[in-house]
């Protein structure tokens, strides 16, 4: 498939369109350091899951080929102790920092997009036994709860790097997000409750 190509607003030139993903993961190369396959994978766990997603091995692998085809990133292999495989490292280029600098500021902003799989089976609540709906919004706030812990702890570890100012910012807002989304399924649960209470003779 011919690579397409955009024309940047800002000084005229050519880039290359790239997906989401592409940014994501140049994004995260922006920070400044040479980060492995691995490391990059370990990064996104740590910050994009929380609030829009975390890519595959595979994903992040297919991306840096991506932008290193397109200039963006460049790579190199690094020894490693003996009997250990050597790996490759990649780092950001100056037109590389360039290109998410101009896109972070520049392209449109897609608002969020919820598809939420437990309103979506409370919705169908109609076809399921009561009990079973109290399990899936049980489950829900179990979940929640847990991502909430988990964005608490990891913001307090990204504190630690001035650099990371930012992504700490989102992953304060991540702390807040699952914590409404844990009580709004208890609030659900009570709400099942009121409502089974009016069907009652």
């Amino acid at each position: 498939m011919a690579k397409k190509k955009a024309v940047d607003d800002a000084d005229g030139a050519e880039r290359p369109a790239l997906p989401a993903t592409s940014w994501a993961v140049l994004g995260l190369l922006s920070f400044g350091e040479e980060l492995s396959g691995y490391d990059l994978k370990k990064w996104s766990d740590w910050s994009l899951r929380f609030f829009y997603w975390s890519p595959s091995f595979s994903q992040i692998y297919s991306e840096l080929k991506r932008l290193e085809q397109a200039g963006y990133a460049t790579s190199r292999m690094v020894a490693q102790e003996t009997g250990t495989r050597d790996k490759r490292v990649y780092r950001i280029t100056g037109e590389g920092m360039e290109a998410v600098r101009t896109w972070a500021r520049e392209a449109p902003v897609d608002p969020p997009v919820l598809k939420h799989g437990p309103m979506l089976r409370l919705w169908l609540g109609h076809l399921l036994e009561i009990q079973q709906m109290r399990e899936v919004l049980a489950r829900h706030r179990e979940f929640a709860e847990t991502m909430r812990q988990r964005a608490e702890e990891d913001m307090e570890g990204a504190k630690a790097n001035e650099a990371w100012s930012y992504p700490t910012l989102t992953l304060k807002w991540a702390e807040r997000y699952y914590a409404s989304e844990r009580d709004l399924a208890e609030a659900m649960l009570a709400d099942i409750e009121e409502l089974e209470r009016g069907k009652r003779p």
